[in-house]
């Protein structure tokens, strides 16, 4: 968690303001002074008139308003790393007249003359990042967070099950399901630091389904973890612009969209994100050298595993660089784990690099903001049976590439959103598809219905339609369209995927005179609340 300091903005900035607010209102009753209307001037001219130095008045003050909330948000440390880097600032007041309340001393590190990391601008417009500019309630010992993710999806298909395959963010059609409710938050005194955030409803379900490494070893990792997405404790040392060590599990963001359906652009990324790690169990160091540049190597268990899958964890790190307010870019890297369970001579490679710029803000106007991202990943496994490089006496060629890209534009005042994007992947080998939960089956088990064998091909492609109504900045409400297409029979049918009379036998194992319904396409649109204090 980075240091928070609170720079003496209430007085100056808001005096600035008040000054400001005052020359506006004196330059527009100058103007209606010096106006001396004749007799032959109209009611409809001088009603013109009134309204056209009424709007301006409201420009001006527009523009003051979004000036006091650029300065809060530069003289506001962000409390904490857990996404990306989140450059949290102050809430901007309710209205031009209202006080600001008192703020409980903040400072709980010792002081430091080098600025906050990313406390420069504010980002919260970008993909990944909550739009959040305060928290409620929060103290000088700990910062609370709460989260909701609830959402109800239609299937054009209209699955008999009800069960959607192959999204790690949306897993049942036609019902009002609770895909995540988090409670947690960020503690922090006298450098020390520490995040808890639980994760109750379909995520405690999906997301250890898809972790494979617990069914190596006793103990059960999935259900000891079930129901944390992040647990992590660490110290913050004053070097340069800030140096964190921490412990346990953290968030990875491979994929640039966050775990977190509020913070992102759309509700069901593209393959790039949902079929790479969302979470890492491990050590991380992150080194801010200077206010713009972030350096964090890893130190982790696996790919996205709960613990190890054979003899060798994993190492990568990820660069984050933000040369202005307007562009981010990132690097993630992985390599040396040996991550394809049982088969321990089998290593990964991967990298995933993103570009976000924001090339148009206009706060006061009809479209307020644009922004667009691009992201492309590269990996491999060698070893095993398989070959980085092309089929040859080292096996068939195992290998990921993929990119994805979103364009978003903003309106009123940002309280809506229009997000377009898509991305295409190809997977030989199929060692980051996402298995189809067919009778059960888990990332542990496989199936014979949908096989993940040397060089079996998997090529898909996706496209959709973002609407967001954001009233408050804690709540956003989000309509969304999905077509997605594979190469193969992936996604569920009108049969579903689920055998007459439930699950039959061991997870994913045959069942005799019975299929799943799978189909080369699939088109929902999902309707969801989202959250976040």
């Amino acid at each position: 968690m980075k240091r928070q300091r609170n720079l003496p903005v209430s007085g100056f900035t808001l005096a600035g303001f008040a000054l400001g607010l005052g020359l506006a209102l004196n330059t527009v009753n100058m103007g209606a002074q010096t106006e001396n209307p004749t007799p032959s001037t109209s009611v409809e001219d001088r009603q013109k008139a009134q309204d056209e130095r009424i709007q301006k008045l409201q420009d001006k003050l527009d523009e003051l308003q979004q000036e006091l909330i650029r300065l809060k948000a530069a003289s506001v440390a962000d409390l904490s790393t857990r996404h990306i880097t989140t450059a949290k600032a102050s809430a901007p007041p309710t209205s031009i007249s209202s006080t600001p309340a008192p703020q409980e001393p903040p400072a709980t590190n010792p002081p430091n003359s080098k600025s906050d990391p990313f406390a420069f601008a504010d980002f919260t417009w970008l993909n990944g990042n909550a739009r959040t500019k305060d928290t409620p309630y929060a103290t000088k010992f700990f910062t609370p967070e709460i989260r909701t993710d609830v959402n109800y999806t239609y299937d054009f298909r209209h699955p008999q099950d009800d069960t959607i395959s192959g999204s790690s963010e949306i897993f049942r059609s036609s019902e009002v399901q609770v895909t995540q409710l988090g409670v947690g938050g960020d503690f922090h005194f006298d450098n020390v630091r520490a995040r808890l955030m639980t994760q109750f409803g379909l995520y405690s379900q999906t997301t250890p389904r898809n972790d494979a490494s617990p069914a190596r070893g006793q103990w059960n990792l999935a259900d000891a973890y079930r129901y944390v997405s992040e647990a992590y404790g660490g110290y913050h040392f004053n070097v340069q612009h800030g140096v964190n060590v921490d412990a346990g599990i953290f968030m990875s963001y491979v994929g640039l969209f966050s775990y977190y359906q509020f913070d992102n652009w759309a509700y069901q990324p593209s393959y790039v994100s949902s079929n790479t790690p969302w979470f890492f169990n491990g050590v991380r160091v992150q080194w801010f050298p200077t206010e713009k540049l972030k350096i964090e190597p890893w130190f982790v268990n696996g790919w996205q595993s709960y613990g190890r899958f054979n003899n060798r964890p994993g190492i990568g790190g990820q660069i984050l660089y933000r040369p202005n307010g307007n562009w981010s870019i990132l690097g993630n890297q992985y390599a040396v784990g040996r991550d394809a369970l049982g088969v321990g001579g089998r290593t990964r490679y991967h990298t995933d690099d993103s570009v976000e710029y924001k090339y148009y803000d206009q706060p006061a106007r009809l479209i307020s903001k644009s922004a667009a991202t691009l992201t492309g990943d590269l990996g491999c496994e060698t070893g095993g049976g398989v070959s980085c490089f092309g089929n040859g006496k080292s096996g068939p060629k195992q290998s990921f590439l993929g990119f994805m890209l979103y364009n978003r534009i903003w309106f009123d005042r940002d309280r809506y959103a229009l997000t377009l994007g898509g991305g295409r992947i190809n997977n030989p080998g199929r060692y980051l598809v996402l298995l189809p939960p067919i009778n059960g089956a888990t990332a542990a088990s496989g199936t014979p219905y949908f096989t993940e064998n040397p060089g079996d091909p998997y090529k898909a492609w996706d496209v959709s339609v973002t609407t967001d109504y954001m009233p408050s900045q804690y709540f956003t409400y989000r309509l969304e369209y999905n077509h997605r297409v594979a190469n193969v029979p992936y996604f569920s049918g009108p049969g579903g995927v689920t055998p007459p009379g439930g699950n039959t036998g061991a997870p994913g194992s045959f069942v005799p005179g019975w299929a799943p319904d799978l189909r080369n396409s699939e088109n929902r649109i999902t309707g969801a609340f989202l959250v976040k204090f």
